[in-house]
């Protein structure tokens, strides 16, 4: 039996490179993105990975249209997670927006001139669907819930560009793909937590376990999260690699699918992690900030499709404070 093939955008980050690795285990032959495959220090975890089956590098750019024919073409599946993510970028616009759309769009090109794509799963954001002006709490956000990108542009919270492009890349490529009867699938993963395969710790990860680390200005991030955001919801990474592949895979999937393990809120977590880690002197009083979340994000579509989440909250950070400690970023 052929062993099936399937590229996967932005191998070197760390839901790209994690991916990569389960798909290898999983027996699929894969062809992996970067940027630079020549850059050692970027491409070694990678390089890594080769031990586990059959990879391959590909040099490509979102913003190179034909760039990933190479790389796509004879893939079964196309897992699009490239991104660009220049989070203190002073012009959102030109660094994150437009590339994102045009990267989203060059992707899904190639997989159409490739002829034997058989379904392409992009990677979205928990960001492109729970910012709105809501009021009071309760709420709950699913697939059919989108940001306000009008509240995004008037009110230009921090990262707002970044949330912006994911919302409008997405609704690129659901046009796209209408039009050129493409089938697509998008999985909209929230805050990821877990180890990572990458040379340095993730962002995503930095920010989950900001209150363990004790840097405020992280602590400040996560706080303006909740406040934009409306609440902390969280997803361990090998989840979000398993819902990928189940949704490549599962011929009845359609659609958007929100990928989201726990919803809490920085004084729920913050007495969580006090209680479960003492040594590290976890802050727990936040004064008036709100006690509550404004909302839960459901995900609800993928688990009554079959998917189980591995990790709760208990086995997200336990796995990532190991991860911390085996790097350096919190004490033994």
């Amino acid at each position: 039996m052929e062993r099936k093939r399937a590229c996967v955008t932005g191998g070197t980050g760390y839901v790209g490179s994690m991916l990569v690795k389960r798909l290898l285990e999983k027996g699929y032959a894969v062809n992996a993105t970067v940027r630079r495959p020549v850059n050692n220090e970027k491409v070694s975890h990678l390089l890594d990975l080769q031990v586990l089956g059959d990879l391959k590098l590909f040099k490509a750019n979102l913003t190179e249209e034909g760039s990933f024919d190479d790389a796509i073409n004879g893939c079964d599946f196309v897992f699009h997670v490239a991104t660009p993510v220049q989070l203190e970028s002073q012009d959102q616009e030109n660094d994150i927006i437009k590339p994102s759309i045009n990267g989203m769009l060059n992707v899904l090109k190639s997989c159409v001139k490739a002829k034997t794509v058989r379904r392409v799963v992009c990677t979205s954001s928990g960001s492109a669907v729970s910012l709105n002006r809501l009021t009071g709490t309760g709420h709950v956000v699913d697939e059919e819930s989108w940001t306000d990108i009008e509240y995004l542009t008037s009110e230009k919270p921090p990262v707002w560009g970044y949330a912006v492009s994911k919302v409008l890349a997405e609704k690129a490529a659901w046009k796209f793909a209408e039009e050129n009867n493409l089938n697509l699938i998008t999985l909209a993963p929230v805050l990821i937590a877990g180890p990572s395969l990458t040379p340095e710790v993730p962002w995503s990860v930095r920010l989950a376990l900001s209150l363990l680390i004790g840097n405020e200005h992280m602590i400040n991030s996560l706080k303006r999260k909740q406040l934009i955001s409306g609440s902390i919801s969280l997803v361990h990474v090998e989840d979000v690699c398993r819902a990928h592949i189940f949704v490549a895979e599962n011929e009845s999937a359609s659609g958007r699918y929100i990928c989201c393990a726990v919803n809490t809120c920085v004084p729920e977590l913050a007495k969580f992690l006090s209680e479960r880690y003492p040594p590290y002197n976890v802050l727990t009083d936040f004064g008036d900030f709100p006690e509550n979340p404004k909302l839960s994000i459901s995900s609800e579509k993928l688990i009554k499709a079959g998917f189980s989440y591995n990790y709760g909250i208990e086995e997200m950070y336990d796995e990532s404070v190991e991860y911390l400690r085996a790097v350096g970023m919190l004490s033994n």
